[in-house]
């Protein structure tokens, strides 16, 4: 077989047991030139229909996957080895999520829609615009809430953009079942072709970031990868929203862990947080900061104990993972450490390795995440120290403190440290639960995202793929519906500086959990 051949199929991979699955056909250059062009055709078509329209579209996805509930948890387990239960709940989580986003599409907020009478002689109309056909890059560890349809597509299309979606290798057969499914079930609700479409292999990537098509990029996975997107489309003024993760850290407070019950508990639920789903979650906690003589550590190591070997999502996510722990037993001085894969496939068994604040300095291995079942406790003597420390940790997605309660006096000065390093501050709760509703925030400053303005979970989602204009002086007629006396998008809007609500008001929306 001829090199070539090798590099024209995504293959699949059981990591149960290391083997073989078939595969997929990469996409070739005419077929994705093709996409674009019918990408290109249906977003003057998207921009025109009404957020409720788009709705319907939406709704009828939602239902579809639900119908292929079983058959798309299989087929992912085949692929991902996260289990069935998490898949059900996280394709369920995802069907949830889209009904979600074309709600916030229909309640209108999200258009900025405002209009002024300047003077007798001048007005001034402002709205938000989709910025027409999107590309976005799907995780290997969220295969529904952040793969080929997720939060990034339904978001895209819910602002009336369309979406051409690179299918992820970790998981070929599955990102091209749910794609027909999607493709076909958007086409029987009245979408135009090409509202959405899917690409195989790494080269069809490229040609969709390279293509003048493509207006915004939305990317969930490594550093590197995020880094990487981002300056290639830098050359055009493309803005990629990555979304690439770091070490999450936590911080406990003297009065959380007054007596071996609070340690036992917070000891437990760290465990329970960053082994979720074998550590593969960009909002696992890392790192802990607890209390010295709180028997934080020992906890720790204790449950970690107890937690039975799992799957990593790929071949190589396991030999990043054996040489990433590897790395921070050095850097810990864990001269001790035991293997970091064990049986047969992928399987990894959590870790955890006790450091000092005088290790936690920049440049440092202890400071990069390292994907999969593995995390650090750090027991302070010097309370200021400890802050000190983890106010010059790298910008996180989110992090955690426990404290004693609401009285407790050190709360203040922590989120005071805290809040400028990360999207989301979870007190008294571990992060890896995402309600996805309007006050959500799942980004968070470089590197841990390209974009801190941005979410990709949450109302806000929507905002990265608009962008505003504004008309002067225009004649009604030229300007969107919903501009008209009658309203008949139904959204909100801000008349002459003055917020006018409209009548009927919008359904009340329901909020949606989910994992990542």
């Amino acid at each position: 077989m001829t090199d070539s051949v090798l590099t024209a199929v995504d293959a699949s991979f059981d990591p149960y047991t290391g083997a073989e699955r078939g595969g997929v056909d990469h996409t070739s250059p005419a077929e994705v030139e093709g996409m674009l062009a019918l990408a290109v055709r249906a977003g003057s078509v998207l921009a025109a229909t009404s957020p409720a329209t788009r709705e319907s579209w939406l709704s009828a996805v939602a239902g579809a996957l639900l119908e292929h509930q079983e058959e798309l948890a299989v087929l992912a387990d085949e692929e991902t080895g996260l289990g069935l239960p998490r898949l059900r709940a996280e394709l369920a989580g995802t069907a949830r999520s889209t009904l979600f986003y074309a709600s916030v599409a229909v309640e209108g907020s999200y258009l900025g829609a405002s209009s002024d009478l300047v003077s007798e002689s001048i007005s001034l109309a402002r709205w938000n615009i989709p910025v027409g056909p999107v590309t976005v890059f799907g995780a290997s560890n969220f295969p529904f809430g952040f793969g080929v349809f997720g939060h990034d597509v339904a978001s895209a299309l819910s602002a009336a953009c369309p979406v051409i979606v690179k299918a992820h290798p970790a998981h070929p057969r599955l990102s091209v079942r749910i794609a027909g499914i999607v493709r076909e079930t958007l086409l029987s609700a009245g979408a135009p072709a090409g509202t959405y479409d899917l690409v195989v292999g790494f080269d069809a990537g490229l040609q969709l970031v390279d293509s003048p098509a493509i207006k915004t990029i939305a990317f969930t996975g490594s550093e590197r990868g995020g880094m990487a997107l981002r300056d290639r489309a830098a050359v055009r003024g493309v803005p990629v929203f990555a979304e690439m993760g770091t070490v999450n850290p936590a911080f406990v407070t003297a009065a959380a862990v007054a007596d071996s019950a609070g340690t036992e508990a917070i000891a437990a639920g760290y465990v329970g947080s960053f082994t979720l789903g074998a550590g593969q979650f960009c909002t696992k906690p890392g790192l802990i900061f607890a209390p010295a003589g709180s028997g934080m550590f020992d906890a720790v190591a204790r449950h970690v104990a107890e937690v039975p070997a799992a799957p990593l999502l790929t071949a190589g996510i396991a030999v990043r993972f054996a040489s990433g722990t590897a790395e921070l037993a050095a850097a810990a001085g864990d001269s001790a450490a035991s293997a970091a894969l064990v049986g047969e496939g992928y399987a990894a068994a959590a870790q955890v390795f006790r450091v000092a604040i005088a290790d936690l300095i920049p440049g440092s291995r202890l400071l990069e995440e390292c994907f999969g079942p593995v995390a650090l406790v750090c027991e302070y003597d010097d309370g200021a120290a400890a802050l000190d420390a983890l106010a010059g940790l790298q910008g996180s997605l989110a992090a955690s403190v426990f404290t004693g309660g609401s009285t407790d006096p050190e709360t203040a000065g922590i989120l005071a440290r805290l809040l400028p390093k990360v999207g989301r501050v979870a007190l008294n709760a571990w992060p890896t639960g995402v309600a996805n509703t309007w006050s959500q925030q799942h980004g968070g400053p470089w590197p841990a995202t390209s974009r801190p303005e941005a979410t990709s979970v949450g109302a806000g989602a929507l905002s990265r793929f608009v962008q505003p204009v504004a008309l002067q002086n225009a004649d009604p007629r030229t300007l969107p519906v919903f501009f008209a006396p009658e309203n008949p998008w139904h959204i909100p809007r801000r008349i002459d500086g003055v917020l006018t609500l409209p009548v009927p008001s919008a359904v009340p929306l329901s909020a949606s959990k989910d994992l990542s």
